[in-house]
């Protein structure tokens, strides 16, 4: 019985999707629930999975095209069973095994299967991708493995080598140029700063991040304290957490928090709902969990809808100060920025503590400074005190 694969059904914002990679072939054996291909959309990679047991009979498009929902993929031919190579073909390799081919070779055969930003690295650093351990998807080795294989010493650079290599803009990376140019085009943004100093913070993680972690099954991690204050301070500014849309501005009565994750493919914004519900444990388990699906290229569309507020933080990549692009139609993100001992009055004495700048991107159409910069002092007082983000004070 022949059975269809179709691309799974897409939300109305993602008119369409592309053909990334096929994981199988006409003619190979697969199960049920085993991923055969994936789809790439404006913001995330699909996997695709075999709804039978059975052998792939056929394949309707390939990597590279332009699908949309509900359109058939391939047949599957349910309960059929592959064809087994000849005996002969199967001997073969053995036969071959005493004259395995050189090294060479096997080294292009793994440069091709990287991606394009990878394989530019791979070059242009003399690196064997085969000598290199992956952390990617599936093992895969990425540009990231690449850069600390280099610094590691465990690659010579090609003698000379000026290598250039020219690559289509993935369907992630063109929505991420799409968006930035619409929140530049669009939006009347205007940036405030403050610094703010967490050694309390630092200090409630050092005596209770072990039981938090013994309690709760999660590390204490500084995300949860700014995400929750932020969510505290929203509910004071209701302006901060609104939306324009046409001549009404949108209030929106809940904290629905857009955490942004760096992934190989771009920047992507999960969505914490309801944080002014939530609890610390709550709140780092989210994160880790959207941190993981990222990572494993897991996320799924309904992870990235909707958020009335972003959080961003470059002090992850040792940022020390950035103004952060309001992503449409929410009108604020909050930027977080690398954690930097200084010295710091206090009580008219000199003492050195761990500080971080914030920052507060915003759409000045409704967002007047004064409830800009009071919002940063709010979330600044929060996490001095950080008794006051537990009692939303």
């Amino acid at each position: 019985m022949a059975t269809e694969v179709k691309v799974p059904v897409l939300p109305e914002s993602v008119s369409d999707a592309t053909i990334a990679a096929w994981h199988k072939k006409p003619g190979d054996a697969v199960k049920r629930d085993e991923n055969l291909m994936d789809l790439e959309t404006d913001k995330v990679v699909l996997e695709v999975p075999s709804p039978v047991d059975g052998v792939l009979k056929e394949i309707k498009f390939k990597e590279g095209d332009t699908v949309t929902s509900s359109q058939i993929l391939a047949i599957i031919e349910e309960g059929a069973v592959a064809a087994a190579a000849p005996a002969a073909a199967a001997e073969a390799p053995k036969a071959a095994a005493p004259a395995a081919a050189a090294p060479a070779p096997a080294s292009k055969s793994a440069a091709d299967s990287l991606p394009p930003g990878a394989r530019f690295t791979a070059t242009k650093e003399g690196i064997d991708p085969s000598q290199v351990d992956g952390t990617g998807r599936r093992g895969a080795v990425t540009k990231e493995d690449l850069v600390n294989y280099a610094k590691s010493g465990g690659a010579g650079k090609a003698a000379g080598a000026r290598p250039e290599e020219r690559v289509p803009m993935t369907r992630i990376r063109k929505r991420i140029a799409e968006r930035l140019m619409q929140s530049k085009d669009s939006i009347a943004m205007l940036t405030s700063f403050n610094e703010v100093n967490l050694a309390k913070v630092s200090a409630a993680r050092k005596e209770l991040g072990e039981d938090f972690q013994k309690a709760h099954g999660i590390k204490l991690g500084f995300m949860s304290f700014f995400v929750k204050a932020a969510a505290n301070a929203l509910q004071r500014f209701p302006v901060v957490n609104a939306s324009i849309d046409g001549d009404d501005i949108i209030y929106h009565g809940y904290a629905d928090i857009s955490i942004a994750v760096s992934t190989d493919k771009g920047l992507v914004t999960p969505v914490l709902r309801n944080v002014e519900r939530m609890g610390f444990a709550e709140i780092e388990q989210g994160i880790a969990d959207y941190a993981k699906k990222a990572r494993d290229g897991k996320l799924g569309l309904d992870d990235l809808q909707g958020g009335t507020f972003t959080i961003t933080n470059g002090g992850t990549f040792g940022s020390l100060m950035s103004t952060p692009i309001v992503n449409p139609p929410q009108s604020a993100i909050l930027g977080m920025h690398t954690i930097k001992e200084r010295p710091i009055a206090e009580n008219g004495q000199v003492v050195i503590a761990p500080m971080m700048y914030i920052a507060l991107s915003y759409d000045h159409r409704i967002i007047d400074g004064k409830d800009a910069v009071q919002f940063l002092v709010d979330i600044k007082n929060q996490l001095e005190n950080p008794n006051r983000i537990l009692f939303g004070l």
